[in-house]
């Protein structure tokens, strides 16, 4: 086990290394220019589309499964997660605070990868033996690039099928049961049968009761988590100026040790805060499209505008608040990390402060857990056909009292590695189909 766990270290600094952080980065950055920064101008339109995209137009029911509305909800309860808690306060301590300002940066193009991942999801996208809509990252490679690059989209599969079991599975739920742990006592495998028999619940409907839950869940546990933070930051409102400064100074000046914090150069900043913004809003890993692919539309743009909403709304708005909610309370020097770290952060506002986060994580863990099983389902059904839906979703839900109890720091580096192994085949796709995303979203705003 250790050898795997060495060897499996060393793809993971290959994967997650320079070039794949500027790979995901160019991408997004190429997408973006070639847009000729659409998705940062549109936005408005997007927010428009979303607000009229809870129902779909008449005529539209036939063209897929769940509103534009529940399918950016579904996509957002899979981003949505430990990384906006833990995820931003780690980048933070291994970056300093200008890790934030990188995040953003990645958020920007990010929305044009969203953009573009959807669009090509719902063009290319197939119906399954149940009459469903399916598609993703394996469907536009396969019928966007031809027969002969399958093989890349059969790879895109695989990665995704095993990673979901780790990063969107197991990993959560022993999020969730530390954190309840932690704070209220609860022991961790009364957290995983409970988180089993919730997710059995809403897995058994598939895609749509998935849809139907993250739709109602996901808006009311964003805007729990927005407006606790926003007290923490209105509390401390005085600090905010010097806070902002210190992050875009630090971001190119990097950041001298201070407190309990060991200092950071700019490499530093900018290496977690892409890795850790990368991570959150899943932005060229190619997991959204999934569900975007299910969305009842006919216009592949329109889907496109919404689902970039969704990189928007995960990093530029939850995890800024969650960093900045760090940074302004001062608690970033402190030398506590990951979810403490936010924990400690609220709690110089909020008296319940640990609480507050602790129910967060644990709701935007099992949402999570309900994104992912969505991603890793279609996967193995690409792979298997729609025979392999029953056996996945029983081992999904066996594996979540699994993850409550167990040690994961193997299944967390080896999924780590395996959603980089994802991003892979989705970038080289975005790459090659750019001109069909170009050539379709001229279109659409030419007959507007």
């Amino acid at each position: 086990m250790e050898m795997l766990t060495s060897w499996i270290s060393a793809v993971n600094s290959v994967v997650w290394g320079v070039p794949m952080l500027v790979a995901i980065l160019g991408v997004g950055l190429f997408l973006t220019i070639g847009l000729k920064l659409m998705p940062i101008l549109k936005l408005g339109t997007g927010f428009k589309l979303l607000w009229r995209g809870r129902s779909p137009k008449q005529g539209d029911e036939k063209e897929g499964e769940i509103s534009p509305f529940n399918a950016l909800m579904t996509s957002l309860s899979a981003t949505v997660g430990t990384g906006n808690i833990a995820g931003v306060a780690t980048a933070i301590v291994l970056g300093g605070p200008g890790a934030l300002f990188w995040m953003w940066c990645t958020a920007l193009v990010g929305m044009a990868t969203k953009f573009a991942e959807a669009v090509l999801a719902v063009k290319y996208r197939e119906t399954d033996e149940n009459g469903n809509h399916i598609g993703g990252p394996m469907f536009y490679i396969k019928n966007g690039l031809g027969k002969k690059w399958a093989w890349l989209g059969g790879a895109f599969a695989v990665f995704g099928s095993i990673a979901g079991f780790g990063i969107g599975n197991t990993v959560q739920s022993n999020s969730v049961a530390h954190a309840l742990e932690s704070s209220f006592g609860i022991d961790p495998l009364m957290t995983g049968i409970a988180m089993m028999i919730l997710v059995g619940l809403v897995l058994m409907g598939g895609i749509k009761r998935i849809s139907d839950v993250a739709g109602k869940l996901v808006p009311l546990m964003a805007l729990f988590y927005i407006s606790a933070g926003l007290f923490v930051l209105i509390v401390n409102i005085s600090e905010i100026p010097a806070a902002v400064a210190l992050i875009f100074n630090s971001a190119f000046n990097g950041t001298a040790a201070t407190g309990g914090f060991a200092g950071a150069a700019v490499w530093a900043a900018i290496r977690f805060g892409v890795a850790r913004g990368v991570f959150s809003n899943e932005a060229g890993l190619g997991s959204a499209p999934i569900a975007h692919a299910a969305a009842q539309t006919k216009n592949p743009v329109s889907q496109g505008l919404v689902a970039m909403l969704g990189t928007f709304i995960d990093t530029l708005i939850v995890c800024s608040i969650t960093g900045l909610a760090i940074v302004v309370s001062g608690e970033w020097t402190s030398g506590a990390d990951g979810a403490a770290l936010t924990s400690q952060a609220f709690a110089t506002a909020i008296p319940a402060g640990e609480h507050i986060v602790s129910i967060a994580l644990a709701i935007f863990a099992f949402t999570t857990v309900l994104g992912w099983s969505l991603y890793s389902e279609k996967c193995l059904q690409y792979l298997f056909g729609v025979k392999a839906v029953l056996p996945f979703r029983i081992l999904w839900i066996i594996a979540i009292p699994i993850g409550a109890v167990s040690s994961l720091k193997f299944i967390w580096l080896l999924a780590d590695t395996l959603n980089a192994m994802m991003a892979l085949p989705n970038l080289i796709a975005l790459l090659l189909l750019s001109p069909v995303v170009f050539k379709l979203t001229k279109e659409y705003f030419a007959n507007k």
